[in-house]
């Protein structure tokens, strides 16, 4: 069971006097983030309700302790799952999360990350759910040309659908607050990575790299290798979302570290003890070539990374190696 250090917090009762335990909504709970925060809200003392349709979400990250509806978000009976259940907070992970893969369906990417959404907001005002906190992106909203370190105050230009409808309901949740009153935070993630991790996924090269070296695969490296990336480690991204149910506003959630691919190759190289020379294929149009997120703003609310990258990555192999 993961640990919470530095917080003695507890949200387990709700206030005036009632008895019930306070109950908050997950969806995506069953995917690499997703299940993480819900073993952590239970730890918490939280009653935690998990929306995921499984089609990246894996039963086997399901947690036992939580309830769980395999439904789509944009289903017309979640609403009735949110009046059941008495949600108070919602943690909203459930996406498509592929970038190429927006650009190729920027319409499919909508309906996922945008309308799907609404229909979640719009369930949240209708049952009084006390906050709405979003996983968004900080590697693809903020665009080219900005500052490194990236701070919450830089002008977002997203590049990418992916991006595009990430930065729609950051403004959407602004109305939702305006005219509804539905109080929300918004953590801008850099790349996550850890234990449970979908190597399948583009946005898991660390979990690809892995894999790739256990099955004795081919590493294929996009480029030089030379574009950076911040890796965060998932138990610090879960640390974030506890911390956001006493704030309100927008976060990057990152290290502060730019890492390039080849370094970072280099350390998996080293951690599983092999030496492979990779395949460098072609520069991939589009893609950022540096990205990295100051974190000054959630620090200075108490958020502290407690794994830096060799420790996670340390964690990450033994995991992928079991």
């Amino acid at each position: 069971m993961i640990g919470w250090k530095n917080d003695q917090r507890s949200f387990s009762r709700r206030p005036k006097g009632s008895n019930e335990t306070m109950k908050a909504l997950v969806t995506g709970g069953a995917g690499f983030i997703g299940s993480w925060l819900v073993g952590g809200l239970i730890e918490k003392g939280f009653e935690v309700v998990i929306l995921d349709n499984l089609s990246t979400g894996k039963r086997e990250n399901l947690n036992d302790k939580a309830k769980f509806y395999e439904i789509d978000i944009s289903d017309k009976e979640v609403c009735g799952i949110f009046e059941k259940e008495k949600i108070d907070y919602v943690f909203h992970l459930a996406a498509q999360i592929n970038v190429r893969e927006s650009i190729k369906n920027p319409v499919d990417d909508a309906k996922i990350n945008i309308l799907a959404s609404l229909n979640l907001l719009n369930c949240c005002v209708k049952n009084n759910v006390k906050k709405f906190i979003f996983s968004s992106t900080g590697g693809a909203i903020y665009g080219e040309d900005c500052e490194i370190p990236t701070s919450e105050k830089e002008k977002e230009l997203p590049l990418s659908p992916y991006g595009i409808a990430k930065l729609s309901i950051e403004n959407y949740l602004r109305f939702y607050k305006k005219v509804f009153g539905l109080d929300y935070v918004v953590l801008r993630y850099a790349n996550v990575y850890g234990p449970r991790q979908n190597f399948k996924g583009e946005a898991g090269v660390i979990a690809l790299f892995i894999n790739n070296v256990l099955e004795g695969k081919e590493i294929v490296i996009n480029g030089s290798g030379n574009q950076t990336r911040d890796y965060v480690y998932v138990k610090d991204v879960v640390k974030a979302n506890l911390l956001a149910l006493d704030l309100n506003g927008t976060f990057n959630v990152g290290t502060g570290i730019e890492t390039n691919v080849n370094e970072l190759l280099k350390k998996i190289k080293e951690l599983m003890e092999i030496n492979i020379d990779p395949k460098h294929g072609e520069e991939i149009s589009g893609e950022l070539q540096r990205s990295c997120l100051d974190i000054t703003s959630l620090k200075e609310k108490g958020w502290e990374i407690e794994c830096g990258l060799e420790k996670g990555l340390k964690e990450t192999v033994e995991f992928f190696k079991k």
